[in-house]
């Protein structure tokens, strides 16, 4: 199958997956009262979204899956190998995607088992951050073990070309990296459509380098996620009919740093991932001199977006005013890429 026609199939069966599967997941969420609990201390209109069902992060999760799954089958019945397509040795390249995508399903359960104690308890705390973070640094260890030993240690750099990592770079930078990603993420997720907002078009960026650097494979999990989030949106766009909950969101996470890696390019979540950065640093700068000075604050609240929140922004301007601006970091990646004369 030609990674032209496999790219269109995945995107449109993601897109479609996801969006029919929410007339059957919404109203079975709300048969089972998985609705979100409002922290107290948020933004007062946010009660309002008291009881929109949470966990809907198993629509554009199952629709990836699924997409991956018909277009890879397919492929194969035709004869083909579409993730190994590319100029990189083949065996990698899977280890690459396949241990990427069992990585982040991984997280989505430390999001689910968060997302269940909040349910059940009825309240906007789950796992404490001890336990989330144990959890979260169990599966990095496996993910970035199975790198390692697979020989998946490279990074790319524009115009210097790939560099080998010694074992103790790439375990730090690894945990990291993988760890501040997956909760930045997770922050973003605060209003309706935000962070599958964001995250399409850091997607956009991902696929547009994965064609620069000739990772045909790679860009299949790209777009079967875009497509997936597209779908999902006709749920979550405001007024959202469900909210990802952290299992969508640790997904998502998750997503975003397998994609990275198996594009050999993690440092590149700085740039496609910029509103990520964002509110991340917006919530580490608001605690560290709320601690500093007893009390006193920068933000009107963190993570970021809910600070234009509090100085009037409508929900629906941060959106697009913060999906632009990931936009732009996107595009700034993809002209190292474009410009790299080692990739002409």
């Amino acid at each position: 199958m030609k990674i032209g026609v496999a790219l269109v199939l995945c995107g449109i069966i993601g897109a479609l997956s996801a969006w029919l599967l929410g007339y059957l997941v919404i109203p079975w969420l709300h048969k089972l009262k998985f609705g979100q609990t409002i922290l107290d201390i948020g933004p007062a209109w946010h009660k309002k979204k008291q009881g929109t069902p949470t966990m809907g992060g198993i629509l554009f999760m199952a629709g990836t899956v699924i997409a991956m799954l018909v277009v890879v089958i397919t492929d194969m019945a035709l004869g083909g190998d579409i993730i190994a397509k590319g100029e990189f040795p083949s065996d990698t390249v899977k280890i690459k995607v396949y241990a990427g995508l069992l990585m982040a399903i991984a997280y989505s359960l430390i999001g689910l088992a968060d997302d269940y104690i909040k349910v059940v308890k009825k309240r906007n705390l789950g796992l404490t951050i001890k336990q989330k973070s144990i959890a979260q640094v169990l599966v990095i260890g496996v993910y970035l073990g199975t790198l390692y030993y697979a020989g998946a240690r490279h990074m790319y750099l524009p115009f210097i070309g790939s560099v080998e990592m010694n074992p103790i770079v790439f375990t730090v930078f690894g945990a990291i990296t993988m760890y501040c990603t997956v909760n930045a993420v997770n922050f973003t997720d605060g209003i309706d459509g935000l962070c599958s907002s964001v995250t399409v078009t850091a997607l956009a960026s991902l696929t547009a380098i994965a064609f620069l650097r000739s990772y045909d494979g790679v860009s299949l999990m790209t777009v079967a996620l875009l497509g997936a989030l597209i779908g999902y949106l006709r749920w979550n766009w405001n007024p959202a009919k469900v909210i990802m909950g952290d299992l969508g969101s640790h997904f998502l996470g998750g997503m975003i740093v397998a994609i990275s890696y198996a594009l050999d390019v993690p440092w590149v979540i700085l740039l496609i991932g910029l509103t990520y950065v964002m509110e991340f640093l917006s919530d580490v700068i608001q605690i560290g001199y709320f601690k500093m000075t007893h009390g006193k604050r920068i933000f009107k609240m963190a993570p970021i977006h809910h600070h234009f929140e509090m100085c009037g922004w409508k929900e629906k301007k941060i959106v697009y005013i913060f999906s632009l601006i990931n936009l732009l970091g996107g595009l700034a990646a993809v002209a190292l890429f474009y410009f790299d004369s080692s990739l002409k």
